[in-house]
């Protein structure tokens, strides 16, 4: 092997882009994470962690972690939205780690980017970089900031977002298909709705939308998410403020506690959904597309998070194994596509047409938990293993 440490330069450093720094750094690698907010944090709301994603950071040594900022749910239910009538219970907890070989939680997507943030020695984060270039030469390519500064690395791993430059050099031509719904994310405070289950995933599906809540680790209270009709195309966004009052109009006919938990919210994030076709590639020779920036999908199957980890571990074990050979790092980007591009592509399928858009009763809950269980059950480190390369 060369004496020349691979030089990885991530751009993003969300939750997939810190996971790929992590498991890049443990493989050996030279990693710098550039990010253009100016100072490192996550916003968001509540977040899954399914057993997929959860099994690889307890791999790179994160469990312990985990679990005392994670709630880990012990059961899945699914109310009747004008009765409060469960319909239908799944245990989950103990049940669904066997099952899985790695539990499901849900958390703040804040304390889970703190927990990746930490692991990553803080001069090799570079915040208020904004990529405004990236350039491939024969030797390398080379990342220009909006301030002026340049990087120059072996491999660019584009983690930011599905606005990300290199994505939108590669799918130039993309247009965004507006869902015409709309997610709705918010936060309850510890005892606002204390006739809910401290400890369930609680789903009630009606004529004006659907409304999913989730406890939250670190005392945090419960999480929300509405999916609702919207007319307005108002682009991508996180960050857009919800109309609480309008929210409370759409869901003023649910159950009492479904209301009482929209209520219950003090604010709320407005997330307007679009879809996107797979691409047919995510790399040149020297860079590559992971989490958002690869894949974008719908939330209905709450696996963004976790595709993104996968997609980091997946990488890092390319590069390692493949990235230093005669012909560049290109032979390890293209092993990374085969491993994931047709993964991700049923994944995104899946969140598409099913999740828990369908809710509805019994039959729903049985549809939800068979589409979810050939997701979670995958197992990218026995994936990599079958494919010769080191299961990161």
């Amino acid at each position: 092997m060369s004496e020349h440490t691979l030089h990885v330069a991530v751009i993003g450093a969300g939750i997939g882009g810190l996971t790929a720094a992590i498991a890049l750094r443990r493989a050996g690698l030279r990693v710098d994470v550039c990010e253009q907010a100016p100072v490192l944090s996550e916003i968001g709301a509540g977040i899954h962690l399914a057993p997929n994603g959860s099994r690889l950071l307890a791999r790179l040594g994160l469990e312990e972690e985990l679990r005392e900022i994670a709630a880990r749910p012990e059961a899945m239910e699914v109310r009747a939205w004008d009765t409060g009538t469960v319909l239908m219970q799944q245990p989950m907890g103990d049940i669904w780690q066997d099952r899985f070989g790695g539990a499901h939680y849900t958390l703040h997507r804040a304390d889970l980017h703190r927990l990746l943030a930490r692991q990553i020695p803080a001069d090799l984060v570079h915040t208020g970089h904004r990529a405004v270039a990236v350039t491939e030469d024969d030797d390398g390519v080379q990342i220009d900031f909006a301030h002026g500064a340049h990087l120059r690395a072996d491999v660019v791993i584009a983690a930011d977002g599905v606005h990300s430059l290199p994505r939108r050099t590669i799918a130039a031509t993309e247009r965004p298909v507006f869902s015409r719904t709309a997610a709705i994310r918010g936060l309850v405070a510890p005892g606002a709705c204390a006739g809910l289950p401290p400890d369930t995933l609680l789903t009630w599906s009606g004529p004006a939308g659907r409304l999913l809540a989730h406890p939250l680790g670190c005392g945090r209270g419960i999480a929300f998410v509405a999916v609702v009709a919207d007319r307005a195309d108002h682009g991508d966004s996180w960050s857009r403020p919800a109309d609480l009052a309008a929210l409370r109009r759409t869901f003023a006919d649910f159950e009492p506690a479904a209301r009482k938990l929209v209520e219950a919210a003090g604010e709320a994030g407005h997330w307007t959904l679009y879809d996107r076709e797979p691409l047919p590639y995510w790399s040149t020779a020297r860079t590559t597309l992971l989490g958002d920036a690869a894949h974008p999908m719908l939330p209905h199957h709450g696996q963004g998070a976790s595709q993104a980890i996968e997609d980091a571990a997946a990488l890092a074990a390319c590069l390692s194994h493949l990235g230093q050979g005669p012909h560049g790092p290109a032979p390890a980007l293209r092993r990374y596509e085969e491993l994931r591009l047709a993964h991700t592509s049923r994944v995104r399928q899946g969140s598409l047409g099913g999740g828990a858009q369908r809710l509805a009763g019994g039959a729903g809950m049985r549809e939800l938990v068979s589409d979810v269980t050939w997701v979670q059950r995958y197992d990218l480190a026995a994936e990599l293993t079958a494919a010769g390369l080191p299961p990161a």
